[in-house]
């Protein structure tokens, strides 16, 4: 049976049976070998997708619902994981890391757009990809009991202003690509935006707070009432032309102390990375055809060596400025890098999102050249980062101790 024939052949819940068996082996085998389970979850979309085995036929309604869903959880919970209490106490060395942290990518990597022959916007987009970041590295900084190093805390503080300022950029990216510009839309733009983005955080934040404390005893109501505020916002950001991920994102924030400590959230957590996380990640590796993506590689290694080095450039740039800037040691400047360093959740929702968009022309804004190199971008990154944190955070810890015994001394 030709591999072009098996999505016919092969019955829905065989399709589902084989997702399942995916997104039980395949994180642990990448955990078992030192991977990110990402990688292998993209791997896994190549081989089974259009491109691969046609295991999943090339446009799936459940897929793309269970995707879309994936990518909002994913957005969702990179607003939960944000400390707030820790980003209170350094939030002005995390504002001015983060302003660092989010500046010098998107300024760098507008740059490398502009250097490699696309117009501004696809240019901006670039940079805002590079913007943001994921915290991969977080259970080692855990594991090594340095969550409350500072250096540490202004990083993960930093977090919540490179995430939000890049989807910022977005947001105003998005419509000017579909539409068109024209000062009128961008001034109305900005006004929804300062409209929504209250609402959300403030008014959003009051009713989960209210909702979540009415059904304290309920972990199923509570579950139901965070999976609809991420609905609400996501559904609230399409209303005004922006991307539901930005919604999801600002949705985290707003119930981020309601639900810290709830029972419900550790249970959406696992249904998120069990099931509709990983689906969104298999569905990106379904957009991978292997023989483009060596061509891209071959053909635009340039681009591809640019896309993969200017993050790693600029926020090693933004934690050098940090380190001077606070006084902090050079490994403390170092695992501020690495933490900042992984481009994986954001970015490829971000990557993704821009890659959909299309013009009055049907033209993306970000072509496939793009996109394939952002993916090479989040496989380098999700390996360098966690290594280098492990690294920088192991000599942190000796350093630390040695300090100790010699107090001791």
């Amino acid at each position: 049976m030709p591999p072009a024939e098996l999505s016919v052949y092969l019955p829905p819940l065989a399709r589902f049976a084989i997702a399942l068996i995916v997104f039980l082996i395949v994180p642990k085998v990448c955990q078992r070998i030192r991977l990110p389970a990402v990688v292998g979850l993209l791997v896994a979309g190549v081989v089974l997708g259009p491109n691969g085995f046609h295991v999943a036929p090339k446009r799936a309604d459940v897929v793309e619902f269970f995707a879309d869903v994936g990518k909002l959880l994913l957005m969702f919970f990179a607003g939960l994981e944000i400390d707030l209490t820790q980003f209170q106490k350094v939030r002005m060395r995390s504002l001015a890391f983060g302003f660092a942290s989010f500046a010098f990518p998107l300024v760098m990597g507008t740059a490398v757009g502009l250097a490699f022959g696309y117009g501004w916007l696809p240019a901006l987009m670039i940079g805002s990809i590079f913007a943001s970041h994921t915290l991969l590295g977080y259970p080692i900084v855990q594991k090594l009991g340095l969550v409350r190093n500072e250096a540490v805390t202004v990083t993960i503080g930093a977090t919540i202003f490179t995430d939000i300022a890049a989807l910022l950029v977005v947001a105003v990216c998005l419509p000017i690509h579909s539409s068109g510009f024209s000062p009128r839309t961008f001034a109305i733009q900005i006004i929804e935006l300062a409209i929504y983005i209250p609402l959300v955080l403030i008014v959003l934040s009051q009713v989960a707070h209210l909702l979540i404390r009415r059904l304290e005893g309920s972990k199923d109501g509570q579950l139901l009432v965070m999976l609809l505020i991420v609905v609400v916002a996501a559904i609230g950001a399409e209303q005004i032309h922006l991307e539901g991920i930005i919604g999801a994102f600002l949705a985290g924030l707003a119930v981020n102390g309601a639900i810290q400590h709830s029972p419900a959230k550790e249970d959406l957590e696992l249904l998120g990375n069990t099931l509709f996380i990983p689906a969104f990640f298999v569905t990106i590796g379904f957009l991978i055809d292997v023989n483009v993506f060596v061509e891209t590689i071959r053909d635009h290694f340039g681009l591809v060596c640019a896309i993969v080095a200017t993050p790693i450039v600029a926020k090693l740039a933004a934690a050098v400025v940090a380190k001077r800037a606070f006084g902090y040691s050079r490994d403390e400047g170092l695992i501020m890098w690495a933490l900042a360093l992984p481009q994986v959740a954001a970015t490829l929702a971000v990557a993704l999102t821009a890659f959909s968009a299309r013009n009055a022309i049907d033209e993306p804004l970000i072509d496939e050249s793009i996109l394939n190199s952002v993916l090479v971008l989040v496989v380098v990154t999700s390996i360098l980062g966690p290594i280098l944190t492990e690294i920088f955070g192991q000599r942190m810890v000796a350093e630390k101790s040695t300090a100790g015994n010699n107090d001791v001394n």
